[in-house]
């Protein structure tokens, strides 16, 4: 319930509005395909992960920085 609460950014509250939107546009056509991309839209803002997974999946290693600068 934290998660859902909690730490609302700018890319967040785009996915929400936009897998709305999509939501709406899917069950005016009638639309599965665009049901599909609702649900994942949805499920990615009100959950608050990415592509990359929920715990820092992109970032890059602090260590990996450090020897790069001093070579």
């Amino acid at each position: 319930m934290i998660t859902i609460l909690n730490n609302w950014s700018l890319m967040r509250v785009a996915r929400l509005v936009s897998g709305v939107f999509v939501l709406v546009v899917s069950i005016f056509q009638k639309d599965i395909t665009l049901g599909l991309l609702a649900g994942f839209l949805l499920t990615t803002s009100i959950a608050n992960i990415g592509c990359c997974g929920g715990s820092n999946g992109c970032a890059v290693d602090s260590k990996t920085i450090k020897k790069e600068k001093h070579i």
